[in-house]
């Protein structure tokens, strides 16, 4: 995407520019990366980049293979550091290859920073190279559709109050991606050595707003209910352990979403594991217990993959208690018997006290009484949550491995501080339904846009940000056709990452649901080609796995030690269907839910 500008205004390198006033702001919220792809427009931010790395400082410049995969890594560096994924292209198709990212983050909401430059003011609507104004290739309107904030800085003086808005409004409850288009002339445009950045840390992140009014609402339902469950969904991530603690006091078995799963350890005793798209039977049977008078949903937007293609029977009803920091999220639950709209951190450590208080005077509440008579507090794992036929499969030592075979020998061979990212396609079945996660907050997915080869940029930029922690991306042959060169960005940062790459020469999903669906076969074969060999000529290791005994074989320390990247290509039974279901009954429209 590189190109030459004559009209970009040249000054000396050493000189302070805006894009340099831009890396103070991410310097000061703690920002240490910029991903994206260069090019002539974008040279003033990579300019002040250059400077910032000369002087030891950051953020510094981490440079994808394709600006999707910058958006990705993005993604990736927020979900593992809670701060702001930043990503940036040129200008013409550098911007339009962010799209996909972007709108995997919007649909997901995770906080962004994305910056694309304009040609110079002076050369609009003349056709310059790669020109994306309003005139031309109007990318500033396309990010619009999938972006929470979305402007042309039109005049320098515009540019600090537009970057003080973008950065906070990424964050707000509608978290998302916030985007910049900002001429080349006025990124370079010199600044005042006086020029400092103003304060931004304090007001920057979730309100701090509860309704208390609801609260006492539902408190007095649950003080006449004989039974609650709770619902996770992904917007909770941040009270995650402020839920689980409420359920812990009043015994309440949980449930989470599929995006959710890696927010309550599989070995807890309360969880029930997956409800949704390749969810397990046993969570179905928890929601649809006829005991349960209150189901808590928490941060969730009901989608079609965490409510197994939106079942009334189990979820969508007027059990329901919707609670959620994002007052949009209620339009999805109109059948709600009670909306709860706040800080979800700041309503469950108030539920808490309430619980803790009750307790210690003693006053009567079915709901302990009925959980404590029938709760078993017994250690699980997530063979607690199989059938006797799922259990088979996952011992399977047959050849080729099956894939929950697989799923076992992750959940043996992983290090317990290992990040695990699934990247959209079959493996988002088999890794919900047969992964082990054992610590909260270490288990990623990308289900709300569910772009292939997501994965594979996400945990390249987890793996930069986590430095030397384990990073194991599961992504299939077709994703990995798509995006593959981005290892040798993760070779060049010499970053901790496992790429497991399920090999059954096909794109399974689609395979599959031709087959479930009564379609016709077509268009999902690929062919046989040796990643692991193609890894090593990048400049990674790579292995080649046919049996569960050659998985077991790895040395997993090693691998896990070793600073870059590895990647493991295991044929899987290409035969195996993944629990996908609910996804079925609503692409063949059948009834029932």
């Amino acid at each position: 995407m590189s190109s030459y500008n004559p009209n970009i205004i040249q000054i000396k390198s050493s000189q302070l520019t805006q894009s340099d006033l831009i890396l103070d702001y991410l310097e000061i919220i703690g920002v240490q990366y910029v991903f994206g792809v260069p090019g002539g427009a974008i040279e003033p931010l990579y300019n002040a980049l250059a400077r910032r790395e000369a002087a030891g400082r950051f953020p510094r410049s981490v440079v994808a293979r394709h600006e999707s995969g910058a958006a990705f890594m993005a993604d990736g560096y927020a979900r593992a550091t809670g701060k702001l994924g930043v990503c940036c292209a040129t200008t013409g198709p550098g911007a339009t290859n962010l799209i996909t990212g972007v709108a995997s983050a919007f649909a997901d909401r995770i906080p962004l920073l994305v910056i694309t430059p304009q040609t110079a003011l002076p050369t609009f609507g003349k056709k310059g190279l790669q020109e994306s104004s309003c005139d031309e290739v109007d990318t500033t309107a396309m990010l619009g559709h999938c972006t929470v904030y979305n402007t042309f800085v039109s005049h320098v003086e515009q540019l600090e109050r537009k970057l003080y808005h973008a950065i906070i409004s990424a964050s707000q409850p509608r978290r998302g991606p916030a985007h910049l288009s900002i001429p080349m002339d006025i990124l370079a445009l010199p600044i005042k050595d006086s020029k400092k950045p103003r304060k931004i840390t304090e007001i920057k992140g979730i309100s701090k707003v509860v309704d208390n009014e609801a609260i006492d609402e539902l408190c007095g339902k649950m003080l006449n209910a004989n039974k609650a469950v709770i619902f996770i969904g992904s917007g909770a991530d941040y009270a995650a352990k402020e839920i689980i603690e409420f359920a812990e006091i009043i015994l309440a078995d949980i449930v989470t979403a599929p995006a959710a799963k890696g927010l309550i350890s599989n070995e807890h005793h309360l969880n029930k594991g997956v409800f949704g798209f390749a969810g397990h039977k046993k969570a179905r049977e928890t929601l649809t217990d006829s005991e349960i008078s209150i189901i808590l949903a928490i941060g969730t937007e009901f989608d079609e993959l965490s409510t197994a293609g939106w079942d009334k029977g189990a979820l969508l009803n007027t059990r329901l208690v919707h609670i959620d920091d994002n007052i949009e999220n209620f339009t999805y639950s109109s059948f709600a018997n009670l909306h709860i709209h706040g800080n979800i951190k700041m309503v469950f450590n108030t539920l808490i006290q309430r619980a803790k208080k009750a307790i210690e005077e003693g006053r009567r509440c079915p709901i302990l009484e009925f959980n404590n008579s029938s709760k078993k507090t017994i250690p699980a794992n997530i063979t607690n949550l199989l059938n006797n036929q799922e259990i088979q499969s996952y011992n399977n030592k047959s050849i080729p491995i099956k894939p929950q075979r697989m799923m076992h020998c992750l959940n043996e061979l992983m290090p317990l501080n290992t990040h695990f990212v699934i990247d959209a396609g079959n493996v988002w079945a088999w890794a919900t339904h047969y992964l082990n996660i054992q610590r909260s907050h270490q288990y990623h997915i990308g289900m709300g846009f569910g772009s292939m080869a997501w994965g594979i940029g996400a945990a390249t930029g987890m793996a930069i940000a986590l430095k030397g922690t384990p990073v194991c991306c599961l992504t299939g042959d077709g994703s990995y056709l798509m995006s593959s060169h981005e290892i040798t960005v993760a070779v060049q940062q010499k970053a901790t990452l496992i790429i497991i790459l399920i090999n059954d020469a096909c794109l399974g999903m689609v395979k599959h649901g031709q087959a479930l669906g009564g379609g016709e076969e077509i268009g999902y074969k690929l062919p046989q080609i040796n990643y692991a060999e193609i890894a090593k000529q990048l400049g990674a290791k790579g292995f080649t796995i046919r049996t569960g005994d050659e998985f077991q074989s790895l040395d997993m320390d090693e691998i896990c030690q070793h600073k870059g990247p590895t990647l493991i290509n295991v044929y899987i039974d290409p035969n195996e269907v993944p629990p996908m279901g609910s996804r079925m009954k609503v692409l063949t429209k059948e009834e029932g839910h």
